[in-house]
């Protein structure tokens, strides 16, 4: 059900045009499915690129074009079986998953920094708006206040099952 309203918060958003290019995590047991998400994008002409781990020692992931069959890559997450690279700046939308998240735009992850190396590349050029950061959530994984360190990535906006969330961008630390 949850999943059901935040792809439905993510079409009234208008985030998802035809010919955009989406990149969209293939959500594991415990984040917010984005299967409904995933097939709205479809429907609505997107293309997609999911994560895949490059690096588990060095933590480094890239995108890659969703296209064909999927496997199973580092840590049981889904991925495509080859696919080709989609270089971070070409991409327009990002929706990335979340442990915590506050109403400033800070976010947790899963504490390895796979999104912060893969979008370091914001904080030093203050002029590109691309790709857009949007963290996807419940409504429920909001905490109080987060200290963010000085590689974190805030997020642009952030959907729940119940509201839509917007962020200016701040000046780097």
């Amino acid at each position: 059900d949850a999943a059901l309203r935040v792809a439905r918060l993510v079409d009234a958003a208008r985030w998802l045009k035809p010919g955009r290019r989406i990149g969209l995590y293939l959500a594991m047991p415990d984040e917010l499915d984005t299967a409904p998400l995933l097939s709205l994008t479809q429907q609505r002409g997107c293309s997609i690129a999911v994560p895949r781990i490059t690096s588990t020692r060095h933590n480094r992931m890239r995108f890659e074009q969703l296209t064909g069959p999927l496997r199973r890559g580092a840590f049981g997450i889904s991925e495509p079986d080859a696919g080709l690279c989609v270089p971070a700046r070409s991409l327009d939308v990002v929706f990335m998953p979340l442990v915590g998240f506050d109403r400033e735009g800070n976010r947790i992850g899963m504490g390895r920094g796979f999104y912060d190396r893969f979008f370091a590349h914001r904080a030093r050029m203050h002029h590109w708006r691309r790709p857009l950061l949007v963290g996807i959530a419940y409504d429920e994984q909001c905490v109080p206040t987060l200290h963010p360190s000085r590689h974190d990535v805030p997020l642009d906006a952030l959907v729940t099952q119940s509201t839509v969330l917007r962020f200016r961008r701040r000046p780097t630390r």
